[in-house]
């Protein structure tokens, strides 16, 4: 159970941040202050540093087999984003597939680099 409220701050976190840094962009974008090339590179580059970071932090709070945290992490992201894509209509293809897979990479690697932080930090005490 409480394996399951971590993940769902470390999703409410994630989602909160990626809102906050998305309405700032795209209030940016607005105003004609960066142009359109610019916005899809921070659109998706700040979904890529959310997750990374959400999977750092629990990464940080489990004690071992980081990349299985974040592969299960990963699969509750992919879930939510294919369940909003199917609410949005959008059709499955190829490009959605390598978004999904760069998430999944992500936060594993996010996970593993987190735990090793933890062991890391916890040797050195």
């Amino acid at each position: 159970m409480n394996c399951l409220i971590n993940y769902l701050k470390r999703l409410g976190w994630m989602v909160l941040s990626i809102i906050i840094s998305l309405v700032l962009i795209v209030t940016l974008y607005y105003f004609n202050i960066i142009s359109s090339n610019i916005f899809h590179i921070l659109e998706y580059s700040i979904l890529i540093i959310n997750i990374f970071i959400s999977a750092f932090i629990l990464g940080k709070c489990t004690q071992k087999k980081g990349y299985i945290e974040g592969i299960k992490y990963s699969i509750v992201i992919v879930f939510v984003f294919c369940i909003l894509s199917l609410i949005m209509g959008e059709n499955f293809n190829i490009k959605m597939f390598l978004y999904y897979l760069i998430f999944i990479i992500t936060s594993v690697l996010g996970s593993m680099i987190g735990i090793s932080k933890t062991k890391e930090n916890s040797s050195i005490t």
